[in-house]
């Protein structure tokens, strides 16, 4: 490995391995396990809750080899597999299957990115639901410390996803009147500009931001800047979180326009941890040029698991980011 990776490596908080009954709280720009520092390196498994039970431990048995630590799991995923119902009520099987793997994840010492969105999903139309969603997530997942809770996937984009900064205090308050260590976020479909940074910090008062970067060719190499950016922009601001790259760009998404290497993960890894971020994932999901949109990786599990679907230069990637990052 080259010498100046070395050195970030040594900096770098230790990613690889599990201790049980995880902790997950923040510091300054760093998120903590059971209060020592960790950077988060994690992997999309948005329709967890349609899986088999059984291929999702054998997903997770592969995503723990890979030296990931989180799972980002939709709670109102697409076709019916949802968590939650339209007025935010707890909906079987999927509320159990929910419960199930955030204690699995526990117990293996994985952390779990829950996530919510209002409307496409067909579940939260309304703030009231959503409310309700929130309260009883926050509510029945209480005892497990090892999830966080994503208020609103991207909340900017104006169609049925927009959720306003007033609305996500009111969601963000209610997490913390009934617990007051739930880390909060609200996820952005954009990189973040300097005013809805100060929405997000003193306003909503997320406990840490997540900017979806642009998916073009470019956005690999302009990660460490934009990273250095956002925490310059926090401490003129007067408060300073982790930046936390929980959704980049993925295969599959316009593969007509562009098609990430292996090399681009792998970059724009490296740009997130020398630019000081403090999480990244390893963003997949369905192939929109595939017949019925195979590999739907991520997406749609229910048939084959995650890493029965990932491409070959995927699974380069995964190799090269154990070799350079995990295991060095």
């Amino acid at each position: 490995m080259m010498r100046q990776w070395s050195t970030i490596i040594i900096l770098l908080p230790y990613i690889a391995g599990a201790v049980a009954a995880a902790e997950l709280g923040v510091k300054d720009t760093q998120f903590t396990l059971n209060g020592k520092p960790k950077f988060l390196l994690g992997i999309s498994f948005y329709g967890a809750l349609g899986a088999p039970q059984e291929s999702i431990k054998q997903d997770l048995d592969d995503i723990e080899s890979c030296g990931f630590n989180w799972i980002r799991v939709w709670a109102t995923w697409g076709d019916g597999i949802t968590a939650v119902d339209k007025k935010g009520e707890p909906q079987q099987p999927y509320w159990d299957k929910l419960k199930w793997l955030v204690a699995e994840c526990d117990r293996r010492g994985l952390l779990v990115d829950v996530t919510l969105s209002r409307g496409l999903s067909g579940a939260l139309e309304l703030f009231e639901a959503h409310q309700r969603a929130v309260e009883a997530l926050v509510t029945h997942l209480k005892p497990y410390r090892n999830w966080y809770l994503d208020l609103a996937n991207e909340r900017n984009v104006r169609d049925a996803r927009f959720v306003d900064f007033k609305e996500l205090q009111s969601l963000r308050d209610t997490v913390k009147r009934l617990d007051t260590k739930r880390l909060v976020t609200a996820s952005q479909g954009s990189d973040i500009s300097r005013d809805e940074l100060h929405e997000y910090l003193l306003t909503v008062r997320v406990d840490f931001v997540c900017p979806h970067r642009p998916r073009d060719p470019d956005s690999p190499r302009q990660t460490q800047v934009k990273s250095r950016q956002y925490l310059s922009w926090m401490k003129d601001i007067g408060r300073v979180v982790p930046v936390h790259y929980q959704e980049p760009f993925r295969r599959g998404y316009h593969p007509q326009q562009w098609e990430p290497s292996a090399e681009a993960f792998l970059t724009d890894l490296k740009q997130a941890i020398t630019g000081g971020a403090a999480g990244w994932c390893f963003h997949n999901g369905d192939q929109k040029n595939g017949t019925g949109g195979n590999p739907h990786r991520s997406f749609d599990m229910r048939k084959k698991r995650l890493f029965e679907q990932l491409d070959d230069q995927e699974r380069k990637f995964l190799q090269e980011m154990r070799k350079e990052i995990v295991d060095d």
